[in-house]
């Protein structure tokens, strides 16, 4: 019989080798997604040679996919050998009211697994190897690659269908005035606010082409928003009561971030106030979506996710000062920050921003 220090060291052997083979979780829940498995058990259990045929690939290699995939909680093998599906493999399916589908397609893209793949290099450097693999930013590739634009906007849109409407809960929005949604892609957000506070009119700020794939042609909202292009690191529409950075910090380094902050302040009025909405990450060992997020920001686009110190530090370059730090049901938190009083001391250069 095993000792209890050697069935606990045996443990932590199986946890470091399961962690160092954790890049096949990925792989295979591609598979399945790719392979449509979901959609196919939704009328009912199927075996594997059944989804074999119906997916054009090999039974046996499926069935073994489908196995490790039933051990993490995706699908259920039931005693006949059939597979069905369970709460986690319902949201594969792109009908599903909180779909991660399309959102697993990105991350399990060559976009995201080649430079995850080459992480070591990007500690080494300081800078992702995204440029070098890909021949530019990721947001250059995507101008000008639409199949990759494509698979890009369609998750990032998805995944705000799960976040916007608990967003716009978590924060008291004023009666009347203008809210500012900078870089707010096709507008879900900005929707959920102007349908919860009908008082409120709003700007939809984006490039030319994002905004012509808007999701803001409710008849509810008729006639209280405009759409405005441009780019977030030039001129910003000014008028605002409310500015809004929803997921557009995270995207940058600190220099970027800092340059977007500043070309808003520019347009923000003293009485206007800020909601950066972000991940914050929490001080401690414990988890939390956003240390992983932030690796996965560190690998694709030099971004990163923030401490509230590190946002402090950002907004007090910027002539901002943080207020508070609202949490929201999901990962995300409202960093809410107004104009710094003319009487602050003076903001730390660019220099102190690296």
């Amino acid at each position: 019989m095993p000792t209890t220090e050697q069935a606990l060291l045996g443990n932590l052997v199986r946890q470091v080798m399961g962690d160092a083979l954790g890049f096949l979780n990925a792989a295979a829940l591609r598979v399945a997604v790719r392979l449509d498995i979901a959609e196919h058990l939704a009328s009912g259990p199927r075996t594997p040679t059944e989804l074999a045929r119906l997916s054009d690939t090999d039974p046996g290699h499926l069935a073994r996919v489908l196995r490790f995939l039933a051990m993490r909680g995706v699908f259920r093998e039931d005693e006949q050998g059939a597979y069905q599906l369970t709460p986690a493999a319902e949201l594969l399916r792109a009908e599903s009211p909180m779909s991660v589908r399309s959102m697993v397609l990105l991350l399990t893209d060559e976009m995201y697994w080649l430079p995850a793949g080459r992480l070591e290099e990007t500690v080494q450097t300081g800078t992702t190897v995204f440029n070098e693999i890909f021949g530019g930013p990721l947001f250059d590739v995507l101008a000008r690659e639409p199949h990759r634009a494509d698979i890009f906007h369609t998750a990032i849109a998805d995944l705000s269908v799960t976040e916007q409407d608990p967003i716009a809960a978590s924060y008291d929005f004023p009666d009347t005035g203008t809210v500012v949604d900078v870089g707010g892609g096709p507008g879900g957000l900005l929707h959920a606010v102007l349908l919860r506070n009908p008082g409120l009119r709003g700007v939809l700020f984006e490039q030319e082409s994002v905004l012509t794939q808007h999701r803001l042609g409710d008849p509810a909202i008729a006639g209280r928003w405009e759409p405005v292009a441009g780019d977030f690191f030039g001129r910003i529409p000014t008028g605002g009561d409310i500015y809004v950075l929803k997921r557009v910090l995270h995207d940058w380094d600190d220099r970027d971030s800092l340059r977007i902050l500043r070309a808003t302040r520019q347009a923000m009025a003293n009485e206007a106030k800020l909601l950066i909405i972000d991940a914050v990450i929490p001080s401690g060992n414990d988890p939390h979506p956003s240390k992983l997020y932030d690796l996965a920001m560190m690998t694709n686009f030099d971004g990163k996710e923030r401490t509230r110190a590190e946002f402090d530090t950002l907004l007090a370059a910027a002539n901002l000062r943080a207020v508070r730090v609202i949490p929201t049901p999901g990962t995300l938190s409202i960093v809410e920050a107004v104009p710094a009083p003319p009487a602050a001391p003076s903001a730390p250069d660019e220099a102190e921003i690296r």
